[in-house]
């Protein structure tokens, strides 16, 4: 990041920041898993991990804010970078809040429809950590943010597919519909990881062509 930051104090944080969330969605499908194969102590492990993770990206980006404004760095691109860590937060927040609506809720989710949430939960991380590199790649390299950010959105693109298809499956049980319903609530939730990615992916496409310019 050094050719951006002018300073390395700030860099490491930059990059902590971005390694917290990554930590976070690794963690994130690992509860998804346990929770559907009944092991409780590693889905609590899991809640305290991403809960943790959660934290600390929120510490950090009120720290780099701090720095940023103290020091007054990079002021012709501080709104932008202070509005992408902003976002950012919220693909972690998603996570930690969507793990403990698990906890609080234990949904009776059928084992037919397991393998599908836990895939739905792969995809919609892979478009997190993918937004992810592409915000490492527009602080040192912007030739290479447009890959990442294609793969973004391809990934939200199927996570929105396989988001629908379960909730259509899960509509055409022979489950009652308080249930169907609650089992589309935690659906939308999983999703919601690649939606705030993409949020995240649509703001870096357009402070990357300012850059360029």
């Amino acid at each position: 990041m050094k050719s951006f930051f002018r300073s390395r104090a700030l860099e490491r944080k930059i990059e902590d920041f971005l390694s917290s969330i990554t930590k976070g969605l690794t963690v994130f499908v690992e509860g998804v898993r346990s929770y559907f194969n009944e092991n409780k102590t590693d889905f609590e492990h899991y809640l305290q991990e991403v809960s943790k993770f959660e934290a600390e990206a929120d510490k950090l980006r009120r720290d780099i804010e701090n720095e940023l404004y103290t020091y007054s760095l990079i002021p012709e691109n501080r709104g932008d970078v202070l509005a992408l860590l902003e976002h950012l937060d919220n693909v972690i927040d998603s996570c930690k809040e969507t793990l403990q609506q698990f906890e609080v809720e234990v949904p009776d989710i059928p084992l037919e429809f397991a393998d599908r949430y836990i895939e739905l939960a792969s995809k919609s991380c892979i478009a997190g950590e993918s937004v992810v590199q592409a915000t490492r790649a527009f602080f040192v390299d912007l030739k290479s943010v447009r890959p990442y950010l294609d793969k973004v959105y391809l990934y939200e693109k199927e996570t929105d597919r396989l988001g629908e298809q379960l909730k259509r499956n899960i509509f055409r049980s022979e489950m009652k519909l308080s249930r169907k319903i609650h089992l589309r609530y935690f659906a939308t939730h999983v999703e919601k990881i690649s939606d705030d990615a993409e949020d995240v992916a649509d703001r870096l496409s357009i402070y990357t062509i300012k850059r360029m310019i």
